[in-house]
């Protein structure tokens, strides 16, 4: 079957994008701060190095402008005379004085002189507007580089679900890992089928969102995510799945969204993995294959078959039939 176009990707990016913004895109602007976060890094670090290339140049553009106004330029060489900033002959050295006084290294050879009442007043806006440059950008980029996004990397989900019995009852499962030692506190699983229908008063929804139980009831979709786990789907009455056949199967189109919530151990931050499947990726009449087993004194996990699925005796028939 051809390969159709996904509400969301095996890696969990959203394909969705959101055009004619019109007057609404000021929206962006006004959470200056969320919007820089939320950009690609390659801008980030463009707007990280232009900012403060803007800014170095036009504080030492002032620096150098009262010096010019004050003649201090064409009698920096002068002894007798007392300049605004001591040893500032041209831009480059303006700029020097600058960089020194921002970043507090202070190598005594050019400083402020107690007959500048303008370089003063300059010198307390540049320490201001340097603390809220620094504080801003340097915030944006350390909330970016301690996002969790990355953790969901190590997050692992089969390639394909399956569609087996398990207790005498007809489910739809697929399995989910976690390749690090540390935990995900509070791990929390859900399941969105995607799928379009048409109401009885004739709407027509083309990605109507309807929730698939994993356990809510019995507190199954609370993860202990220890060890590669097998999620379940009970597929009886209440199931969309209710009237869905080994045969039907064939014909149907919808999307299954899972979304993996937690804490990350070592960060304490909330962390989601998500991941798709399509009616092409679940298998009917198959089961996973285990990847547990009992090591000396410990528990071995082989990840080599995680995705790895065999055929078990399944009747080719709906739960309604």
């Amino acid at each position: 079957r051809r390969e159709r176009q996904r509400f969301v990707d095996k890696n969990g990016r959203c394909n969705v994008q959101h055009g004619n913004l019109g007057g609404e895109s000021s929206r962006y602007l006004t959470d200056l701060f969320t919007t820089l976060v939320d950009l690609k890094w390659r801008w980030n670090l463009l707007i990280f190095l232009l900012t403060y290339t803007v800014a170095w140049l036009v504080m030492a553009s002032m620096w150098w402008g009262i010096a010019y106004l004050r003649g201090d330029l064409h009698r920096a060489h002068d002894d007798t005379y007392s300049p605004c900033v001591a040893n500032v002959y041209n831009f480059p050295s303006a700029f020097l004085f600058f960089i020194e006084t921002e970043a507090t290294i202070g190598y005594g050879y050019r400083y402020i002189t107690e007959r500048c009442p303008e370089g003063i007043v300059l010198f307390l806006f540049q320490s201001l507007l340097g603390s809220i440059v620094d504080a801003f950008l340097i915030g944006c980029m350390f909330i970016k580089m301690s996002q969790p996004k990355k953790r969901a990397e190590t997050l692992m989900f089969s390639h394909a679900a399956v569609i087996s019995q398990r207790d005498g009852k007809l489910c739809l499962m697929f399995r989910v890992g976690n390749l690090r030692n540390s935990h995900m506190v509070s791990a929390q699983i859900r399941c969105k089928l995607i799928k379009s229908r048409q109401t009885p008063e004739g709407e027509f929804l083309p990605l109507d969102q309807c929730e698939l139980d994993v356990g809510f009831g019995t507190g199954a979709d609370q993860l202990f995510l220890v060890s590669p786990l097998t999620i379940c789907h009970e597929i009886n009455s209440k199931s969309p799945f209710f009237c869905l056949s080994q045969r039907s199967l064939r014909s149907e189109q919808f999307e299954i969204v899972v979304i993996l919530e937690g804490i990350v151990e070592t960060t304490g931050m909330t962390c989601q993995a998500r991941t798709s499947y399509t009616e092409d990726e679940v298998l009917w009449g198959h089961r996973f294959l285990p990847v547990m087993s009992l090591e000396d004194g410990f528990f071995h996990v082989d990840y080599s078959q995680f995705h790895s699925t065999f055929e078990v005796p399944t009747p080719p028939y709906s739960v309604k039939e």
